[in-house]
């Protein structure tokens, strides 16, 4: 049986057993041509390393993104399969649900619901930031969506899924601005009782785990850490990486720690809000995000505790890590012998006594910032 026979066969068996059936189907060759007038270049809404994802309308009415892979191979149909089968499992207000796939001949399609606001990445560093749309109750509210939606994978969904591409332009934006994890085509499925899964790094340089980057351990952890970095990037506008010389790139956190531990919380703050945020939560966001992309994984939040954090929740575990190591002053963490914290990734001078490792993150990064 094939993977998409096994998935029609499992629906039927959901409807005949009373369960809740998902609301995927199955679209032809021929609706989606139509829906996406023959996929024309003027409905395409982006393109990357997998291929191309186009805006189309249904017979009725309904708008769909359809996300048509470039070439035919094994490890593009697996990839595919991955997608749709993750993507078939879970239902979430915050992450992207499936509309359907179609696989016909050589076409490998993938149907989702359209998101009329694109990508939080258009709005922070893309076509729409010069409209200054998102301003801080919008930020506040994906920061608080996201996490949710990441913590369903990671807590609620069975077996548990590691996204592993967690990044600005996979949270996508509804009518509402409400925040969408997108993009499961590197997602992991994690065994009952697995603490991690070893596998080939998927990804994009400056969301990367230093764990992960380096030996392909994939965890939640992992995702945490990157969440952590998205969150300083929606706070603060900036891009994970900052060009500072063509040989030299400084890191996110490398940039907000020091700021941080100075309590200067409101610079940090994207220039294009104007000054119109709300302090405390401001700081909320920083800390929760720098805990977030500690450098040891065992020291990072569970994903449920960040969503905690970030509504205000848990009050306790929030003065506890304003006190962290990481967030004194340089001399006073001298003085008390305290370990030097590093919550960077780990990237500064091309020239780096890991270049292979380095060369080939950004090999990856290359074809995954496309996506």
């Amino acid at each position: 049986m094939s993977f998409f026979s096994f998935l029609c066969c499992r629906k039927s068996s959901d409807r005949r057993e009373g369960r809740k059936s998902s609301t995927w189907r199955v679209f032809s060759l021929k609706e989606l041509h139509a829906a996406t007038n023959n996929f024309n270049y003027d409905n395409k809404l982006g393109e990357g390393g997998f291929g191309s994802v186009y805006w189309g309308q249904l017979w009725d009415g309904s708008q769909i993104a359809v996300k048509r892979l470039k070439v035919w191979s094994n490890k593009a149909e697996l990839e595919f399969a991955v997608e749709v089968e993750i993507l078939g499992r879970v239902r979430h207000k915050n992450l992207l649900s499936l509309r359907g796939y179609c696989a016909e001949g050589q076409e490998r399609l993938i149907v989702y619901h359209f998101m009329p606001n694109l990508s939080l990445l258009s709005h922070l560093h893309g076509q729409h930031s010069a409209e200054c749309l998102l301003d801080w109750g919008r930020r506040m509210n994906i920061a608080i969506g996201s996490a949710e939606g990441i913590a369903y994978l990671h807590h609620h969904a069975v077996p548990h899924i590691i996204h592993r591409d967690i990044k600005a332009s996979n949270v996508l934006l509804d009518s509402s601005f409400q925040a969408k994890v997108a993009d499961f085509g590197f997602a992991k499925l994690i065994p009952e009782g697995a603490t991690h899964v070893t596998t080939r790094v998927k990804g994009t340089l400056g969301y990367l785990a230093p764990e992960y980057a380096m030996f392909g351990k994939a965890s939640e952890s992992c995702d945490v850490y990157s969440f952590g970095i998205l969150l300083l990037e929606l706070a603060s506008g900036k891009k994970p990486l900052e060009k500072l010389s063509p040989t030299v790139k400084r890191s996110i956190t490398d940039w907000a720690l020091p700021l941080a531990r100075e309590k200067r919380f409101n610079e940090m703050a994207d220039p294009k809000l104007n000054g119109n945020f709300v302090e405390a939560e401001m700081k909320r966001m920083v800390l929760v995000a720098l805990v977030c992309a500690y450098s040891t994984p065992e020291k990072r939040p569970t994903m449920l505790e960040v969503v905690g954090l970030l509504k205000g929740e848990l009050k306790e575990k929030l003065a506890n890590l304003e006190n962290d190591d990481m967030f004194k002053p340089e001399l006073i963490r001298k003085s008390q012998g305290s370990p030097a914290v590093d919550s960077s990734n780990g990237v500064c001078e091309q020239k780096d006594s890991k270049g292979d490792v380095k060369q080939e993150a950004d090999q990856i990064s290359e074809v995954a910032e496309t996506r």
